[in-house]
């Protein structure tokens, strides 16, 4: 297997068996003839990328239905009206300033950039996330981002100060015609702006329910540099963030445009070089699989009830890398509409509304949306106050 980014060779590490995509909750009519693919990673062996052994069409993962949305946690909408507020603050200060988001969903960031009457232009696939977008003030296009729609955008808009995109990057198999692109629409002192989830964090702490349909690569310093570098361009600064369990900003410029911090060099140094970090992950990650599917039988037998907590995105990947179904877990509670009513992808477990958790409380729960778990965990005290426990498998399997 050769490299999509700089053709080296990929050495697989971990096969997490036949998965379906993501976010494709099903409607109880609708179980046959589900798309599963076989989802493996591996490491470049020259640039350090890790990526998927087999790319998903976009349009099966992103398309009108798509239903995550970045508003849903009030922990989200808080960091990225700050990013808006700090590129109000130090990028769009000047004359007539443009900023283009990839990936804009519905629109939570660039509404503080609308409301400052500052021009922007959200792209996003998914119909749905933009009409959400206009109800909020936000200009958005409906469309994927690469070299052609770069080039539309340009002709229309001019060149943009600021190319943001906040966990979209790395889903992207396609990344020559995405950078691309950026290079044609960035202005000569823009900067282009990604946060994703850091590999460092996800190593260490086996979070392997990361690894997604949608999270086609997982970034690490060491390969964004090697990535930015093949297209004429600089990383010149890092931030590690806490959200989502461990993500990165980082901001890219032309060379020579910014002064290169300190922290890109000194966290490149501590990321690994020696790949058996890789096979000691795949191992932990199967202990974590063994550990949790013995831990929620011997619940089940003793008579206790056990329910989910959050159908994420990344649910999919632990319950059917775990086989774990509706005989281990009836249901799985959401705050998401549009997953409600539905059945969880390849696992097939009723996603029921949040008023279903008291109704009545369970023993146990099992949390896949462990990125927000002290925003989750103050909202639902009272489960605490009735006896309910907290199941965890990230770093490992505990009960909190």
């Amino acid at each position: 297997m050769k490299c999509r980014i700089c053709s080296g060779n990929v050495s697989k590490f971990f096969d997490l068996g036949p998965q379906p995509i993501s976010d494709a909750f099903l409607l109880p009519s609708a179980r046959e003839n589900e798309f599963l693919y076989r989802l493996q990673v591996g490491v470049c062996e020259s640039c350090m990328m890790v990526q998927q052994a087999e790319e998903i069409p976009r349009q099966k993962m992103f398309h009108a239905d798509y239903p995550y949305r970045s508003s849903g946690s009030a922990l989200m909408r808080k960091h990225f009206e700050a990013v808006a507020r700090r590129f109000l603050a130090t990028e769009l200060s000047g004359r007539d300033p443009f900023i283009v988001e990839i990936g804009s969903n519905d629109g939570v960031m660039l509404k503080t950039i609308s409301e400052a009457g500052i021009r922007h232009l959200g792209v996003d696939p998914s119909g749905g996330a933009a009409e959400a977008s206009a109800e909020c003030g936000v200009r958005v296009q409906v469309d994927f981002f690469d070299e052609t729609t770069a080039g539309t955008i340009l002709a229309r808009d001019g060149q943009a100060d600021v190319i943001y995109s906040a966990n979209t990057v790395s889903h992207i198999s396609y990344l020559d015609s995405v950078f691309r692109g950026v290079d044609k629409l960035l202005a000569e002192n823009g900067v282009f702006v990604i946060e994703d989830r850091y590999l460092g964090d996800i190593l260490e702490q086996t979070a392997f329910d990361q690894i997604y349909d949608e999270h086609f690569y997982l970034f690490s310093v060491r390969s964004v540099q090697a990535l930015v570098q093949l297209h004429g361009l600089e990383l010149s600064d890092i931030e590690h963030l806490p959200v989502h369990g461990g993500t990165i900003r980082y901001t890219i410029s032309r060379p020579g445009r910014r002064v290169v911090g300190p922290e890109v060099g000194r966290l490149r140094a501590s990321e690994p070089v020696d790949f058996s970090v890789f096979d000691d992950f795949a191992r932990r990650a199967a202990d974590i699989r063994d550990e949790l599917v013995t831990l929620l039988a011997r619940l089940r037998d003793e008579g206790r009830r056990v329910v989910g907590y959050g159908a994420t995105a990344k649910s999919a990947t632990i319950l059917n890398y775990c086989g774990i179904g509706p005989d281990l877990i009836p249901y799985i509670c959401d705050s998401t509409p549009g997953k409600q009513g539905r059945l969880t992808p390849g696992s097939h477990i009723p996603v029921l509304a949040p008023e279903s958790f008291a109704d009545p409380y369970p023993d146990y729960a099992l949390l896949f949306a462990w990125n927000h778990a002290e925003e989750i965990m103050a909202k639902e005290q009272a489960f605490r106050q009735h006896g309910g426990q907290w199941i965890m498998y990230v770093p490992g399997v505990h009960i909190v």
